[in-house]
């Protein structure tokens, strides 16, 4: 059965997805499973970003005894699988609306939280020689029609007025002179401190970083059994037991109901789509007005995100199913192939040479988490993000641990809110889609 974090048990013995990613990087066999009984200071469920850096983080920063137990294998989850965006994200609340809500010092750091996320994956790329096709730096923030322009405009002033941050405003002629020539395109924001990656080879990297300081990284252990016994964690996989002080979720959206009750109800899984086109001629670049690699998400509800790869292949994606059982029908790819089209004419029958999905998580409050009590933390909720902030989460997640002090923001001292009605979110989400496909067509 295709792998569903509200159905399925978890996520142990499902094929690995056949991205793009895949081809350019062969997936090593599973190994290091847990064949007995070990004790730990922390142990962490989820052997992606997230989890991996929070043993590193532990080891390296606090000499904290640790083990990452992953249910399938490194790069199976939305780690290996993404787009490969290394962006800041600040879920669906501006930094106006952040300022509103909680004020102004508040606003300015969350914004730091999400730019340190940036610099801090820049960083472990640079100090451990990761090898995972970086592109240029840059970011572009497409306003898909004239109100969207006047609102990232609006944004760009708060966050020059009152924030200190730095975004470029790019008018339509500048962003077809020196960007692309997109038909869907009415001007954009530009911020430096973005770019593109592998995101499987970034994983593979991080893992081999985890490794390389003697933690162990347990493949195709799913945690099948959660008991807390005073003071103890006994996590039961299928060939060993880990006693551990305390335990970190990890998984992100490739938790399972089966996780810990801490987190139920406190996410939405949702899937994404991304396609990529065979490689594209210099001539049909220039027909088509792609003129950078930078990596692009527009202002929609339901958004679309794209960038041309090291070997001009165009990568594009968008929401997909809400039920992982439909996850690859033919009406989502047809979908991003259409969106590809509106915004690039020339491109609208190319060829797609790969198709596949993943989950992320998303917050009710449209807010990432990173919360610990009772001995159990968690880190959930990047709203698409992931790739960046799951590095600070993940250095503040090991702060948290250690009993170190960690910014008093809503980001780190707030539970993940409840969705109310939790079982029917997906009821919820439908509803959703419908509408932001209505307000973006018409809006």
């Amino acid at each position: 059965m295709t792998y569903d974090p509200l159905i399925s048990k978890n996520c142990a013995q499902q094929p690995l997805p056949n991205s793009y990613w895949a081809s350019t990087l062969a997936y090593p066999q599973a190994s290091n499973l847990l064949s007995q009984n070990q004790q730990v200071d922390v142990a962490i469920i989820g052997g992606g970003f997230t989890g991996l850096l929070t043993a590193y983080y532990l080891s390296t920063e606090y000499q904290i005894d640790c083990c990452v137990l992953e249910a399938n294998q490194v790069g199976f989850g939305a780690s290996g699988r993404n787009a490969g965006f290394v962006l800041k994200g600040s879920g669906r609340l501006s930094y106006g609306q952040m300022a509103s809500k909680w004020g102004i010092d508040t606003a300015k750091g969350i914004y730091n939280e999400f730019s340190e996320a940036v610099s801090r994956v820049e960083g472990l790329i640079n100090l451990h020689n990761i090898d995972c096709d970086k592109q240029a730096n840059g970011y572009l923030k497409i306003a898909h029609n004239k109100k969207a322009l006047t609102s990232l405009q609006a944004q760009s002033d708060f966050i020059a007025k009152n924030i200190g941050g730095n975004a470029e405003f790019i008018s339509s002629e500048k962003l077809k002179s020196d960007f692309m020539i997109n038909h869907e395109a009415y001007g954009a924001l530009r911020l430096n401190d973005g770019f593109g990656i592998n995101p499987l080879k970034l994983v593979m990297g991080y893992g081999s970083m985890v490794r390389n300081q003697g933690i162990n990284v347990y493949e195709q252990t799913p945690v099948l059994d959660w008991q807390q016994n005073n003071d103890k964690h006994i996590l039961t996989c299928p060939n060993g037991t880990v006693t551990a002080k305390q335990v970190v979720c990890a998984g992100n959206a490739y938790n399972s109901l089966q996780t810990h009750k801490s987190i139920n109800q406190r996410y939405l899984p949702i899937l994404s789509n991304i396609m990529v086109t065979r490689p594209l001629t210099e001539h049909e670049l220039a027909v088509a007005g792609l003129k950078t690699h930078q990596v692009t998400m527009d202002t929609r509800t339901l958004k679309y995100y794209y960038r041309l790869l090291p070997d001009n292949r165009i990568l594009f994606g968008g929401r997909g199913a809400v039920q992982g059982k439909n996850q690859d029908k033919a009406i989502y790819k047809n979908r991003l192939l259409n969106a590809l089209g509106q915004c690039f004419p020339s491109l609208i029958n190319i060829n797609i040479d790969y198709f596949w999905s993943g989950w992320i998580a998303a917050a009710l409050d449209d807010m990432p988490h990173v919360f610990s009590n009772n001995n159990t933390a968690y880190s959930l909720g990047y709203c698409g993000s992931g790739v960046s902030f799951s590095a600070q989460a993940a250095f503040r997640l090991a702060q948290h641990i250690a009993k170190d002090k960690v910014p008093d923001l809503p980001l780190y001292n707030t539970p993940l809110p409840k969705f109310p009605f939790a079982q029917f979110r997906r009821l919820g989400q439908a509803a959703y889609y419908n509408y932001g496909w209505l307000k973006d067509k018409y809006l």
